[in-house]
């Protein structure tokens, strides 16, 4: 009896053909509803902390927001790379290679969640105790951050789905299931904080949950709706070439994401000797900071997704036409930023905060009016540096993060010490230039060979 072949039915968008801009901008306008959506998780627990428990619970899970952001950047960065590989045999039509490729996925993010859970958890006592976290709110702190490390193999699942979801041009089923994960995550929230009583705890408790929820979700539908590409038995041990091609892409990533975060780590120690205060204003301002970026990260993600398609299809022309104009929607959008942001900063503070201290509020608006005047630069940057990865161009997006690194060092052992929370304010700013000048050097200096079909090198 013939077996009966299943046919592939979730959505797909083959991005080597039609209008450019339109295709990205439709493409991406789910995957921001989906990072918003994102950035709520962290918000929520700020929110019904702050309103519920008071600053101190502010301060508490911003503490160790950056190492948070760190573990979980170099999860999201690795599945990230490992994306731009299945990207480019779905636009290649060449679905053994895609499956061989979702199967190396798998197999890494398996190692790689028991990896960071088992390496960061004996250690976080001495990495908080490192990182200056007030003794007032160090227990509730550790109760937060180590059941979201203990939880991170959600959050490893799920953005592993999402990634090879976006890779076949479907960002709305992912951006469906986070909008459900975001409304389990508020309902548990209000459950633990406000009915039993758990604390910051009971925050880490419910995004952890949410976020299984996500992964769990993702994974069935991506095994019912894309019959085709789910991996075969062999295909979870990938060969040499397979595992190459998977690493160096993840690990380029990963790099570039987790050399930023650990300057923000030592940032954040150095932030945190200021006083629950200034913890607590640079956490607020972060949240409302984040949501205004997610447009440019959004945007640059999907031109990611468009270039890795038309390079495995060899469209070099496309992708030539489509960074022009995705730069330009980029800086446009940011110079827009800068008036709401300076008009509402400080309401959009008092309402996802439920603070009333005038400090922390005047504190928190100053940090947004001065990350938000430098957003044109944070733009070019993210723009570039999401081009160049897809293109091959590895080592210019890890140095610029060096740059980043760098700077949050010198910060911390600096400015901050000097200027205190305005050092904390215009470390960022001031490291965006550095690197959107540094990307804009080195895509000029490479461009004829990055657009050469023939030309590989990693430059």
């Amino acid at each position: 009896m013939r077996k009966e072949q299943r046919v592939t039915t979730g959505r797909t968008l083959d991005m080597t053909s039609g209008a450019i801009l339109p295709m990205i901008l439709a493409f991406a306008v789910p995957m921001f509803i989906g990072n918003v959506f994102q950035q709520v998780y962290n918000m929520v627990d700020t929110m019904v902390a702050g309103y519920r428990l008071g600053d101190s619970a502010i301060a508490a899970i911003g503490a160790t927001s950056s190492l948070y952001t760190l573990i979980v950047g170099f999860a999201v960065g690795l599945n990230s790379g490992y994306a731009i590989v299945v990207t480019r045999y779905f636009g290649a039509k060449n679905h053994d290679q895609l499956r061989r490729a979702v199967g190396g996925m798998g197999l890494f993010n398996g190692v790689m969640s028991l990896v960071l859970v088992g390496v960061t958890l004996p250690f976080l006592e001495v990495l908080l105790r490192a990182m200056n976290v007030p003794q007032n709110i160090f227990n509730s702190t550790y109760s937060y951050i180590g059941i979201i490390i203990a939880g991170m193999p959600a959050t490893v699942g799920y953005n592993m789905f999402a990634a090879v979801l976006r890779s076949f041009g479907n960002s709305r089923t992912a951006l469906y299931f986070l909008i459900l994960g975001c409304v389990v995550n508020i309902g548990l929230d209000l459950l633990f904080i406000i009915l039993f009583n758990m604390g910051v705890a009971g925050a880490a408790l419910a995004t952890v949950l949410a976020q299984g929820l996500t992964a769990v979700l993702s994974g069935v539908y991506f095994v019912k709706k894309y019959p085709d590409f789910v991996p075969h038995r062999g295909d979870f041990v990938p060969n040499r070439a397979m595992a190459g091609d998977l690493l160096s892409n993840g690990f380029a990533m990963a790099l570039m994401l987790s050399v930023i975060e650990v300057g923000s780590v030592v940032f954040q120690g150095a932030a945190n000797l200021l006083g629950g205060t200034a913890i607590a204003a640079h956490t607020a301002a972060r949240r409302i900071i984040n949501i205004l970026m997610q447009p440019i990260f959004t945007l640059a993600t999907a031109h990611a997704t468009f270039v890795a398609q038309n390079k495995g299809a060899g469209q070099y022309q496309r992708i030539r036409v489509g960074l022009r104009r995705v730069m330009a929607v980029e800086i446009g959008y940011a110079l827009f930023t800068y008036l709401p942001a300076f008009l509402l900063g400080g309401w959009l503070v008092r309402f996802t905060t439920g603070t009333t201290s005038a400090q922390i509020l005047s504190l928190a608006q100053m940090s947004i009016r001065i990350h938000t005047s430098m957003m044109p630069a944070l733009a070019v940057l993210i723009c570039l540096r999401n081009f160049m990865q897809p293109m091959g161009r590895r080592v210019a997006p890890v140095i610029s993060s060096c740059i980043e690194m760098a700077m949050k060092f010198f910060s911390a052992a600096v400015l901050v010490p000097r200027l205190g929370f305005v050092g904390i304010c215009i470390t960022e700013p001031i490291t965006w230039v550095l690197m959107a000048v540094f990307l804009v050097i080195a895509y000029f200096a490479t461009r004829q060979s990055m657009f050469d079909p023939g030309e590989e090198a990693l430059t």
